[in-house]
């Protein structure tokens, strides 16, 4: 039997890139050149080493001067890190076509926005490498469906002005923030709801008290257990009172979860009172059958349904942003301009959306760690080896 090993000469590093390569949408380098990222290859020979330098740095979590020295020892690119730091500026728009390119495949279907601007809000902890390194708090916006960072803000981790709040961020008339629990504060409430702006916001019963008509505490659970069905939905008017005196009219939208769902979140939160050593408190396990969300968009506006959808929409590129803070905590975050700073950001979101894109094509294989590209020899090898094993699996039964 003849062996075509067709990349016989490629490193293992190398057949790996190629293959990465063909999940990049398609004209990825032309769009490098188009989006002003690469006007001439100096300092490297294509595109594609130019990407892989730039991913060294960015997902790798590599310092800007030791990718420098890496990429040149391997021969991908002869950049200095100064000049490595103006190509991941230059490239902002680049990495963001290639993520909204990425995320457009994942055909998330999005509902009615009535005519606001709707907003994915999120923050993350970065560290810079090294024992000493410092610590950092990053707010972004993500607008959809055109998927842009339109706010980017660092922050030291501790001190007054550096928590999780919609207070970080600048708001328009009509636009509409869309936040986990983490925002579900008055105050960030208020700010928003004075800049003439809306909030679809995840309920942290704990810690967003919510009150009825004649300013008496609504009974968020008394309401919501009346949802016994799986899938079932329903609203309730609601006010919010912040520490001013001034009261907001909203929503309580809640669903019913699947009885699944319900185990996991239930496990959640006894793994997460075990981590805290203290009791499970009865109400979060109740809490954890339903999905609660808090907002002040007007119900013509969006009904019960389109509020819930919408906070699905949040929790579906949550996914890749969760992946984004684990890898983030191992990145090099350059805090030098608001341009290298989103740059960086959407250079970690295309690794997040590259590594779905593997997992989704992945499918078993013998790890033999070489090309190997002849189909035919393939099968017959194959059903050569099984051959082998029925033959070895006889002689152990005699």
């Amino acid at each position: 039997m003849v062996y075509n090993y067709a990349m016989d000469t490629e490193s293992l590093s190398d057949q790996n890139w190629n293959y990465l390569k063909t999940l990049l949408p398609s004209g990825w380098e032309e769009m490098a050149r188009t989006s002003g990222a690469v006007q001439r290859c100096r300092g490297f020979e294509n595109v594609g080493d130019l990407l892989r330098t730039l991913l060294l740095h960015v997902g790798v979590g590599c310092s800007l001067r030791e990718t420098s020295v890496v990429a040149k020892t391997v021969g991908w690119a002869q950049m200095s890190d100064v000049a490595l730091l103006n190509k991941l500026r230059n490239s902002q728009a680049w990495l963001h076509w290639m993520c909204v390119q990425l995320l457009a495949n994942r055909d998330i279907a999005m509902p009615t926005c009535a005519g606001m601007r709707m907003r994915l809000i999120d923050g993350t902890d970065v560290k810079e490498p090294g024992p000493s390194g410092s610590l950092w708090r990053m707010h972004y916006s993500i607008g959809v469906p055109q998927w842009t960072c339109d706010s980017f803000k660092i922050t030291p981790c501790e001190g007054k002005g550096s928590g999780e709040s919609l207070r970080q961020f600048d708001v328009a008339k009509d636009d509409c923030l869309i936040a986990d629990r983490g925002y579900s504060h008055a105050a960030g409430i208020a700010h928003v709801h004075n800049k003439g702006g809306f909030v679809i916001v995840r309920l942290h019963p704990n810690v967003l008290p919510l009150e009825d008509a004649d300013g008496k505490r609504f009974d968020v659970l008394e309401h919501v257990k009346t949802l016994e069905k799986s899938g079932q939905s329903s609203q309730w008017p609601v006010w919010i009172k912040t520490a001013d005196g001034q009261r907001i009219g909203a929503r309580l939208c809640a669903v019913r979860k699947a009885l699944e769902t319900t185990l996991l979140a239930e496990r959640k939160v006894r793994l997460k009172a075990s981590k805290n050593v203290h009791a499970v408190g009865q109400k979060a396990l109740e809490y954890a059958k339903w999905v609660m969300v808090v907002t002040t968009v007007p119900e013509q506006k969006l009904g019960t349904h389109e509020v819930l959808e919408w906070y699905r929409i949040r929790w579906q590129i949550e996914l890749a942003f969760k992946r984004l803070k684990t890898l983030a905590q191992f990145g090099h975050l350059p805090k030098y301009d608001d341009n290298s700073s989103k740059a960086w950001l959407y250079g970690k979101l295309l690794v997040v959306l590259l590594t779905e894109q593997m997992q989704r094509n992945a499918k078993p294989f013998s790890p033999w760690g070489c090309a190997y590209s002849n189909e035919q020899d393939n099968a017959d090898d194959e059903s050569e080896w099984s051959s082998e094993r029925d033959e070895t699996a006889n002689k152990q039964m005699a």
